[in-house]
């Protein structure tokens, strides 16, 4: 086991919008170190939402990713002989991380032309309360409530 925890590395914020958190979004975004490809299709995705809502693309992506933060779920724990899923709450760092996580598999998944497309039709779902991240955080949230009777295991 480790000695000590290594060092988080602060993160520069994003030129457009001064955002650190725009910045961790691109870094999961991001494939073969490609950092100003993603920069770029994250921006058209943006500039995409604001278009078809008339809004500000950029609080919109704020609200899909508060949509999808979970602040539950279940993990695994091995309990005389039998596997239990436990609810245990989301650390904060972790509840961000997954939300954009989600946001990027999903949309990568969805069906469109180019990832901004993708991107961007996943955002303005997400931030209505619709599409396959917001159903993978109401999932875990249903998963974790089923669960419930096992949180006396907790960790």
């Amino acid at each position: 086991m480790r000695k000590s925890q290594p060092k988080k590395i602060p993160l520069a914020p994003d030129s457009k919008y001064n955002d650190k958190m725009v910045t961790r979004f691109v870094n999961n975004l991001m494939w073969q170190g490609k950092k100003s490809t993603a920069f770029t299709i994250f921006y058209d995705a943006i500039d995409k939402v604001s278009k078809v809502t008339g809004e500000d693309g950029y609080e919109i992506w704020k609200r899909a990713i508060s949509n999808v933060t979970p602040s539950v779920e279940v993990k695994s724990r091995r309990i005389g002989g039998a596997n239990f899923q436990i609810p245990t709450e989301v650390r904060p760092d972790r509840k961000i991380s997954l939300s954009m996580k989600w946001l990027i598999r999903f949309s990568r998944e969805r069906n469109g032309k180019t990832m901004a497309d993708k991107l961007a039709n996943e955002i303005m779902a997400a931030s209505k309360g619709e599409g396959a991240a917001f159903k993978k955080k109401e999932d875990t949230h249903r998963m974790a409530e089923a669960n419930k009777a096992f949180s006396h295991f907790k960790f």
